[in-house]
């Protein structure tokens, strides 16, 4: 059964268009969301909170293994499927570039958000995008700072 959260690059952009026809306010944000954890569950509902549709944008495989080190952890379609499954999430969609400029090109949607460790004037999509959000960094919580606990904890010679 295909997962109508899910959306193919083609697909995309005719529903945003179709959403925006019915007068919806379009949020996009992206990233890798490897280890989905507290700050990712904060920061998309806050991201959520600035329209009606949350479109989420996760890097592939590739993408992710071309911009962090030994990762990711978790695979794409599984990354997918969690994202797809939180309440604050309207749609997943994946893209396979460094950025996800083409896919805000695609969708262009009214607001466009990344986290607080992100400048606005940084932001991929700036450019494009009327509304653009830095929204607060939840410190101590991070995908890296969870595999590097788990490495301490338990691949340490004790």
């Amino acid at each position: 059964m295909k997962n109508r959260k899910v959306l193919l690059r083609e697909e995309v952009g005719k529903e945003m268009d179709r959403l925006r026809s019915e007068g919806k306010r379009i949020v996009f944000t992206n990233g890798c969301f490897d280890l989905i954890h507290a700050g990712h569950i904060q920061y998309l509902g806050e991201a959520k909170a600035l329209g009606d549709i949350l479109v989420v944008g996760v890097n592939s495989d590739a993408s992710v293994g071309r911009l962090k080190t030994k990762r990711p952890i978790v695979p794409q379609e599984q990354r997918v499927e969690v994202l797809s499954a939180l309440e604050m999430v309207s749609y997943v969609t994946i893209f396979a570039e460094d950025t996800p400029y083409e896919v805000i090109k695609l969708i262009m949607p009214d607001v466009l958000v990344k986290g607080g460790d992100w400048e606005v004037g940084d932001i991929v999509g700036a450019d494009l995008v009327k509304e653009v959000h830095s929204l607060p960094y939840r410190q101590g919580i991070s995908s890296t700072g969870i595999i590097e606990r788990i490495i301490e904890r338990f691949c340490q010679a004790s």
